[in-house]
């Protein structure tokens, strides 16, 4: 059965669409969430090391992960909105960006949990933890560029520029650790080794980032059917379903 996925790209037809899909994401979500904490606060063994307090990198390490993916996703549906003159496109970016901001906080946040009691200091300006936290004034600077124009064209507009200039911060921070001597630690899963921990460890951490994936998609539809809703007011359809909804 062939399924033309190109008229989903009309906010009319995207927006029952996003409704539909919303509810299975946010189950997903709950159900890694559970699994990955109950896993890595109550399976995983201590750390030789760090001891309890290496846990928070069960939400500090994917929270930084979904903050630079999120900000690529975001900046690639605002380059398509600004090159192909789409309108959901843009809408997508613009749904993305609290989220990629909240991960954002919390990998800052959780990550100073975890250096008061490993490096002694809340915060120190290194070269990882300087660039996540230009990432959030990006993200930040994002909402309140587009927040700040009237009409929406231009302010679509404005938004993918700054979403493109700032993507070059995302290299930044991942290779950071091996451009610059940090007191950040290196990774601990790459690529193109086996990973450096204990497979309950990695299983916990990959099923949180799996429930923040989860989340992400369930919130920026949500998001976005309201940002669809506002910006189409004017149109026959929304005006039929709210009187339908009535």
């Amino acid at each position: 059965m062939h399924i033309n996925w190109f008229k989903y790209s009309s906010p009319q037809t995207f927006y029952p669409l996003a409704g539909k899909m919303i509810p299975w994401f946010a189950w997903l979500a709950v159900v890694f969430a559970i699994a990955g904490l109950y896993i890595g606060f109550a399976i995983a063994p201590t750390d030789f090391q760090q001891g309890e307090a290496y846990r928070i990198i069960f939400l500090h390490v994917p929270a930084a992960w979904m903050s630079m993916v999120i900000y690529i996703v975001m900046a690639g549906w605002a380059a398509l909105g600004l090159v192909l003159n789409a309108r959901l496109s843009a809408m997508m970016a613009q749904a993305l960006a609290p989220t990629g901001a909240i991960f954002t906080f919390i990998a800052l946040v959780t990550g100073s949990l975890w250096g008061k009691p490993m490096w002694g200091t809340w915060w120190v300006w290194d070269a990882r933890l300087t660039s996540e936290l230009i990432l959030l004034f990006l993200y930040l600077g994002f909402i309140a560029l587009q927040s700040s124009i009237d009409d929406a064209r231009r302010a679509d507009r404005a938004g993918a520029l700054l979403a493109l200039v700032g993507v070059v911060n995302v290299p930044i921070i991942y290779f950071s650790v091996k451009w610059w001597n940090t007191l950040h630690q290196g990774s601990t899963i790459s690529m193109g080794a086996a990973p450096k921990m204990v497979t309950t460890m990695l299983t916990g951490m990959l099923l949180m980032a799996l429930a923040f994936w989860m989340y992400t998609i369930a919130v920026a539809l949500m998001r976005v059917r309201c940002i669809i809703l506002e910006r189409e007011r004017s149109a026959e359809w929304v005006k039929q379903l709210s009187g339908a909804d009535l």
